[in-house]
């Protein structure tokens, strides 16, 4: 054994050499003070992204824990998967939440399911002759309720937006404005449709229907016939002039289906941006604000914020970017659906305020806004203020509105297409991933809708079905006596006579159908009545919403230390219960998000270990080379008494010196970087890098546990790469050190 006197000797010893072979310690020892410094700042890095990375994943409808049923297709992936996971339906979530409920560490429950589905927000004419629509049907029933009949044969209809007229009744301002709105977007088209034909080639000519269409509709004889049949040119105007206006946009809508409440309760990082949260028992739709500000603004305006965002925050500028000029460019030429928003009145004053601030006597509205729009660094922050104090109130700036009904479109489990409407009440964002297109991606809508478009059987239409199976003395038919039950003797099929309470009278008695269910409109019908309340309006219980079909469901953990295990027990409850469920932890859901944490830490694992492999080969081939330098010195020792034992514990103790003094420094120097990138923070320059920092910035955190590990790493590596060097100076003669003297 080395005592502690000659192992101060041996230490002694190695300081010596370090300075006396000076460039071989620089060499050696620069190696391992940048892996030391790898070791400390990239494992900081690497898990203060993963914990950043696990809050947003946590924070925005992960949880903790996901469960979905053992039976699934596919594996449960919130994020990066090009299609939805086939996965198999729980029946009830009732009884898988009382299963889950039992297991210790488990905090919370959320029902969920992940669809995805098409919707379309009509173009801007769309929108105005629904408007329109809705005005005269309006007008229509206010005239019906003061007790006068409809007007017949050409005569235009009495009262119709007569001023002073009855309660309710459309202002005729506002029905002429939206016919004149109409007429505007009807001479933008015709003006874009001469354009177009000056452009295009002989052989390629434009529909001449369209052109017909145009033609007529931009008569005043048209017009002066509206109000006879009003929708029948509503209809004429809808199927020839709308498709022409093909400004609307084909958006494909991921949303989660769950408990609105409860998912309020749970991810506390959620905030209303817009409007209000989903009102308790309704049904409704909230738009993720990433999704809404994309997808749904005007997209002139949309361009703008991203130019202002680039500007403030990325501290670049118009002329020095790229993409900004292109967006510029974008906004002077793509002015149609500015154009298309406005009436007369609303075009003439945007005219004359974009006259006056450019100071310009131009009269054409477009080639007005082209200018304006034209904005470089010196005037953009004036115009872009000017844009949303003077022009924005003209425009409509989102094509769906907060309070309005969104039509959903969706696949069934069995292909069928189904639809449903769903109230928008409003947008919400997550805490500090405010501008992350991942976390963004996600919308919400209240469970009951989503089991609607999915296609499992609602409680409306389960009561719908029986009540038509009541209405027709429908009974359930064993599938071995079918024949017998449907063909067997005449004498005892009786066809029952329809009795006057299986006929639905909840709208035939006025004319009226149930909304969806075809036949006239209801507005359109005369008489009293009232109209049934449609599925957006009813209320849903508590106890409707919690026993149905669901695809998976998030769990919260008091402890997120016992992730494994509960997940485990998860499972052992389900089977318990009946219920064949699987557990998988927030990283396994996030799809390939989560699998990024592991290959991050893969990465910083291969590159440590190459660096090492090779300082070990150039430590070894330095000490060997110094050994070989020492053949005097170390032969010398042995002559005056040193030991085999005392030569090995010299090199290796010179190898640990090297180690400690330039590995200790490295970690000294890393744990500087790492405080100070703290301090300072690591911008996200991507919207990837905002999720994965959970922020606009990373905050690294040193942690000890990286710091013990780089100085294990290098002693470890310091001890292998002298263990040959000394191995050759142990087997150093005395004889041979006289030897290579001579």
């Amino acid at each position: 054994m080395t005592s502690f006197g000659e192992f101060g000797v041996l230490v002694q010893i190695a300081f010596r050499n370090l300075f006396a072979h000076r460039l071989k310690t620089f060499i050696v020892g620069g190696i391992v003070f940048f892996g030391a410094v790898l070791v400390v700042v990239g494992g900081s890095l690497v898990g203060s992204m993963t914990e950043a990375m696990s809050r947003s994943i946590i924070g925005s409808a992960a949880g903790h824990i996901q469960v979905y049923s053992a039976k699934s297709r596919d594996e449960l992936a919130l994020w990066g998967s090009f299609s939805e996971p086939d996965l198999s339906e729980i029946d009830d979530y009732a009884k898988m939440k009382q299963a889950i409920d039992k297991v210790p560490n488990v905090k919370t429950v959320v029902p969920m399911g992940i669809n995805g589905a098409l919707i379309t927000s009509g173009n801007t004419i769309d929108v105005v002759l629904a408007k329109l629509r809705k005005a005269i049907q309006v007008q229509r029933e206010a005239v019906a309720s003061d007790g006068r009949s409809e007007p017949g044969g050409g005569a235009s209809p009495p009262g119709l937006g007569a001023p002073g007229g009855g309660g309710g009744r459309v202002p005729l301002t506002d029905i002429d404005a939206l016919k004149n709105h109409v007429r505007q977007i009807i001479s933008v088209l015709a003006l874009d449709r001469a354009r177009l034909v000056k452009a295009l080639s002989e052989q390629h000519t434009a529909d001449p229907r369209d052109a017909e269409a145009l033609d007529r509709t931009s008569q005043e004889s048209f017009w002066n016939d509206f109000d006879r049949d009003p929708f029948a040119a509503l209809e004429y105007l809808e199927n020839r002039i709308a498709p022409q206006a093909a400004d609307s946009d084909l958006l494909y809508l991921r949303y989660v289906g769950t408990d609105p409440a409860a998912f309020n309760r749970t991810f506390d990082r959620i905030q209303i941006v817009d409007g209000t949260p989903i009102a308790d028992g309704h049904r409704g739709f909230l738009f993720s604000k990433v999704f809404y500000e994309d997808h749904l603004k005007l997209r002139t305006a949309h361009r703008l914020d991203q130019i202002k965002e680039a500007i403030e925050e990325k501290h670049t500028t118009i002329a020095q970017a790229d993409d900004l000029k292109q967006m510029v460019k974008q906004n002077t030429e793509q002015l149609r659906e500015l154009l298309l928003q406005l009436d007369g009145r609303q075009a003439s004053a945007m005219g004359d305020k974009l006259r006056a601030e450019l100071k310009s006597t131009e009269t054409d509205l477009g080639k007005l806004l082209a200018q304006f729009l034209a904005m470089d660094d010196a005037n953009f922050a004036h115009r872009y203020d000017f844009f949303y104090a003077q022009l924005a109130p003209m425009l409509e700036l989102y094509r769906i509105r907060v309070g309005d009904t969104l039509t959903i479109k969706a696949f069934t489990r069995t292909g069928y297409i189904r639809s449903t409407n769903v109230k928008v009440y409003g947008t919400f964002q997550f805490k500090g991933l405010e501008k992350s297109q991942l976390a963004g991606g996600l919308n919400v809508m209240d469970l009951v809708s989503f089991r609607q478009l999915y296609g499992a059987l609602s409680a409306d239409t389960i009561a719908e079905v029986q009540k038509m199976k009541a209405s027709m003395n429908a009974k359930e038919v064993d599938r071995g006596n079918a024949e017998a039950e449907l063909f067997g003797d005449a004498s005892t099929v009786t066809a029952p006579e329809p009795t006057q309470a299986q006929v639905d009278e909840s709208g035939a008695s006025d004319g009226r159908s149930e909304p969806g269910r075809g036949g006239s409109p209801a507005s359109l019908g005369g008489g009293g009545g009232r109209v049934p309340l449609s599925d957006t309006d009813r209320i849903y219980g508590a106890d409707e919403m919690q026993h149905g079909m669901v695809l998976n469901a998030a769990v919260m953990v008091n402890d997120p230390k016992k992730i494994a295990e509960t997940a485990k027990a998860i499972e052992a409850a389900g089977t318990q219960a009946g219920l064949s469920l699987k557990a998988i932890s927030w990283q396994d859901a996030a799809g390939i998000l989560g699998k990024m944490a592991t290959m991050f830490r893969l990465v910083l694992m291969v590159a440590v270990m190459i660096i090492f492999v090779v300082a070990l080969v150039i430590i070894n081939n330095s000490m060997v080379m110094a050994t070989l330098e020492r053949v005097q010195e170390i032969g010398t020792l042995r002559a005056i008494g040193a030991q085999r034992r005392f030569v090995l514990t010299m090199l290796l103790v010179e190898a640990l010196v090297i180690g400690a003094v330039f590995g200790g420094l490295g970690a000294g120097v890393g744990s500087l970087i790492v405080n100070f990138l703290g301090r300072v923070g690591i911008p996200a320059k991507t919207q990837q890098l905002y999720f994965f920092f959970s922020g606009p910035r990373l905050m690294p955190t040193l942690a000890i546990a990286n710091v013990i590990a780089a100085m294990a790493i290098v002693l470890v590596v310091s001890v292998f790469s002298g263990l040959y060097p000394a191995w050759l100076a142990m087997r150093i003669t005395p004889r041979q050190a006289m030897a290579s003297e001579e």
